[in-house]
């Protein structure tokens, strides 16, 4: 399985690129917004990736982020969302930002998608909202007390410092979240 590319853009498109690794050129297909932010031709370009297998062919989808690419693949199991809706999907936006917007049930954040109307987005939400505790749940080195400071807005960075400061003999997961919560309102 084709999990990660490194190397040479080729060729761009408005849908995909060519990526030269080592003599072999990849045809890679990337969101419309990941597109814009890649380099030109003949820049070297870092991709995470997905191999979507097919009875007659094979194609790859890449993201510039890992976040990125986990969030694909919970959309890319949904029934009736195809790879190439969910690589735009996974590309709105910041994955905390698409994560509030689908909890708060906003349909309008698949605006602009191509084959989702309201109706779709409704179904995507109502079977996305579950799947994302979960995905929020499985970040690895994130525990619940980070998740939610970092819910509540405080940066990552200083998290990871107040947590720190947290003495040992404090292990319940709300006890800890209160002892954060003194330390950063200092």
């Amino acid at each position: 399985m084709i999990s990660y590319l490194k190397g040479k853009i080729i060729l761009k498109r408005e849908k995909f690129v060519v990526l030269d690794v080592n003599g072999v050129g990849y045809k890679v297909f990337l969101s419309r917004k990941s597109i814009s932010k890649i380099p030109e031709i003949n820049q070297n370009l870092k991709l995470f990736c997905f191999l979507d297998v097919k009875e007659n062919s094979l194609n790859l989808y890449g993201f510039l982020d890992e976040k990125e690419l986990e969030f694909f693949e919970i959309l890319n199991d949904i029934r009736g969302i195809g790879p190439k809706a969910a690589v735009e999907i996974a590309s709105v936006g910041p994955l905390e930002k698409i994560k509030e917007r689908i909890l708060s049930q906003d349909e309008r954040i698949f605006e602009g998608i191509p084959g989702i109307g309201k109706k779709k987005a409704m179904a995507i939400i109502l079977e996305l909202s579950g799947k994302i505790k979960e995905f929020s749940s499985k970040k690895p080195g994130v525990d619940e007390v980070e998740t939610a400071l970092i819910n509540l807005g405080f940066s990552r960075q200083k998290i990871k410092e107040v947590l720190s400061m947290i003495p040992k003999e404090i292990s319940g997961t709300e006890e800890k979240i209160k002892e954060a919560l003194k330390l950063l309102g200092k």
